[in-house]
């Protein structure tokens, strides 16, 4: 039987596809873009994709759906893990929880990625519902990641990370010391296949993807620590600005600097770490929240002289 369903204000702004699977775990992807194409999915009486938004109040025609099945037993977290992932929470409220992911820890599952961040989350419920990613770190990339403790939260949170509202400063180590103290890097990207799987490439046609830059300190021309904000999250952008557009390649990425990224006496490891995040919080004010240095860049800084201050306290003004 064809149905009407309406988006309640909590869940404006959801994705039309996730709004469905929400309802209809059984809902293949497949099956849902066949009733998209053939029009039997409708919002406010009109034809949809499966990326649009959805706004409060909208109706939403819906055929029959299939079945929902038992729902499977979540796997355990290892405790090993969930005690490390409660221990990296720098800040916890009703809707927002920051956290200092780890070097080397992926965000979500992929081939052969069995341990992973977003398989983890029943361990930072604390006693509230399962929390909910609103934007990503590269693998290897260290520090703050944004997480919404309700559905609202994150409808708010995801807005504010696309429409450019949170300012996002990380550190990098690279090699070398670029050519001025600081500036803007303004390169468009684009993903080219390779032997190795995808890179992201300078392409004049490809995506704007804009970064401010400024030198905080260097040692000897040898290496140079970057503040690196940037202004558009394309894939791997600072990375790929960093050794294109600065011929400065992050220490440890041989991705993008190939055997310039590595110096002799420092860790091979990737050091790039989101440092600081400004952003809106759902319910009102701005919430300012850093990171602690990985272990791996804190001995990089000591080894070349690079002050390192403590994080401040987070704080969330009003």
């Amino acid at each position: 039987m064809v149905t009407t369903l309406t988006v309640p204000p909590a869940e404006a702004d959801t994705r039309l596809d996730r709004w469905l699977k929400r309802r209809f775990p059984a809902l293949t992807q497949g099956a849902l873009q066949k009733m998209l194409r053939t029009g039997q999915i409708r919002v406010d009486g009109a034809r949809a994709e499966a990326n649009t938004r959805l706004p409060a109040g909208a109706e939403l025609r819906v055929p029959p759906m299939p079945d929902t099945p038992p729902p499977k037993a979540a796997p355990r977290v290892p405790e090993a893990l969930a005690q490390e992932l409660q221990s990296r929470v720098l800040w916890r409220d009703d809707a927002v929880l920051v956290l200092d992911k780890p070097h080397g820890l992926p965000v979500q599952g992929g081939p052969g990625i069995t341990r992973h961040l977003d398989g983890a989350l029943d361990a930072l419920a604390f006693e509230g519902e399962r929390p909910r990613l609103v934007h990503r770190l590269d693998r290897d990339t260290s520090g703050l990641l944004v997480l919404a403790r309700s559905q609202p939260a994150a409808a708010a949170l995801a807005a504010a990370f696309r429409g450019r509202d949170v300012e996002k400063t990380y550190w990098a180590v690279v090699a070398g010391e670029p050519q001025h103290k600081g500036g803007q890097v303004n390169l468009s990207l684009s993903k080219e296949p390779g032997p190795r799987g995808e890179r992201m490439a300078p392409d004049p046609k490809g995506q704007r993807a804009v970064t401010d830059f400024a030198v905080l300190d260097a040692a000897r021309r040898k290496a140079a620590l970057l503040e690196l904000k940037p202004h558009t999250g394309r894939t791997h952008q600072l990375r790929v600005h960093c050794a294109a557009a600065l011929e400065t390649p992050i220490l440890g990425d041989g991705k993008y600097g190939g055997a310039a990224a590595h110096l002799e006496g420092l860790s091979g490891q990737l050091h790039l770490h989101a440092r600081r995040l400004v952003l809106p919080h759902p319910e009102g004010g701005t919430l300012e929240v850093e990171a602690a240095l990985p272990p791996h860049m804190a001995a990089t800084f000591r080894f070349l002289g690079f002050d390192a201050p403590a994080p401040r306290p987070p704080r969330r003004r009003k």
